[in-house]
């Protein structure tokens, strides 16, 4: 059956995971799509894989909102899809801007996204609940600080800190007892800063005020991500997926996995925070590492596209009763990895 052409809007076109999201919602197999990404860069991927392309101010600028309204508002857009964590709430703000332009915004309500972009008032919120997550504690000086890496196990265990706020691996450092100087200089990337509380302490002593943190204890064990569609606080499709490698802190290999525990409790996060449309939530073992509520990397079937099903959902062209029949076609056996390519161009 061939279904009436769409036209979606896609922000960060140029992030990770934009070129093959972009390939994967062609591949649809029912209809049209004419895809329009929007970039701060005017290199982006999405420049060349998408049917147009505009730049934007980043989402953090006031003139965000009214240039993305620009873009949708000219190509009369169906649905309006988010990809980065930093445009994500400046949309949810404004989704009213946008569905009188007629788009259907697939993000979630203001409220439950700042709550998910403040990893300590997230984990706050799930207390009481039976979501396991580190034991964490947002100290409010350097002495406050100190006393709880040693409360959490430092230095007998390494303790890890991030801003609550940051995006990504973007602030966060693990915290033990003992460094190899010699073998960070010579083995390891300069990115990766090494830290004793010592350290730590010298570095913070004169610093006012003391910076907002979320001091955790060290979790290892595997790394799942579940990601979802959530409507109404619930979770109505889902996948769940290893994270096999990692490079500068961009997952790069994944495979698919049955967990029904996590799901259940990412629907208890669901239900918590008040999300909908597309979440992407995080666990090392069964702790609790962080929630984006966004468009993310996502490991595709030719019988199972997440996003794509997502968009069918907000039109109304799938019930409850069908979505059930997709995530029964959901295989714990999905292999991928991501790869580099180049575009070429005269300038």
């Amino acid at each position: 059956m061939t279904l009436p052409p769409l036209k979606v809007v896609l922000t960060a076109s140029g992030c990770p995971g934009a070129a093959t999201l972009i390939r994967m919602l062609r591949a649809n197999g029912e209809r049209e799509l004419r895809i329009v990404g929007v970039d701060v860069r005017a290199d982006a991927v999405g420049r060349f894989l998408c049917d147009d392309f505009a730049t934007v101010p980043p989402g953090a600028d006031d003139e965000y909102v009214p240039a993305l309204a620009t873009v949708v508002a000219r190509e009369r857009a169906d649905v309006l899809l988010v990809q980065s964590s930093a445009e994500v709430g400046p949309v949810a703000r404004s989704r009213a801007t946008f569905t009188d332009l007629g788009a259907h915004v697939l993000v979630a309500a203001p409220e439950a996204v700042a709550l998910c972009t403040d990893k300590a008032a997230l984990y706050a919120a799930l207390q009481g609940t039976t979501v396991a997550q580190p034991k964490s504690v947002v100290p409010a000086s350097l002495d406050e600080f100190v006393a709880a890496a040693r409360d959490l196990g430092y230095p007998h265990a390494p303790v890890c800190f991030k801003p609550p706020m940051a995006k990504g691996s973007r602030g966060f450092h693990v915290l033990q007892p003992r460094v190899d100087m010699a073998h960070q200089l010579l083995a390891e990337r300069g990115g990766n800063l090494p830290l004793t509380l010592d350290g730590f302490v010298a570095a913070f002593r004169d610093v006012r005020p003391f910076p907002r943190l979320l001091l955790m204890e060290f979790v290892e064990g595997p790394e799942y991500t579940v990601d979802a569609l959530a409507g109404a606080g619930e979770v109505i499709l889902h996948q769940t997926k290893t994270r096999e490698q990692i490079s500068a802190g961009l997952a790069m290999a994944f495979k698919t996995v049955d967990r029904p525990e996590l799901v259940r409790v990412s629907g208890e996060i669901c239900r918590t925070a008040g999300l909908d449309w597309f979440v992407n939530i995080q666990f090392k073992g069964d702790r609790l590492l962080e929630v984006n509520p966004r468009v993310s990397t996502f490991v595709y079937q030719e019988d199972f596209n997440l996003p794509y099903l997502g968009i069918k959902y907000a039109l109304g062209e799938l019930d409850r009763e069908a979505l059930a029949l997709a995530q029964a076609a959901v295989r714990p056996s999905r292999r991928t990895v991501r790869y580099y390519d180049q575009l070429f161009w005269d300038a």
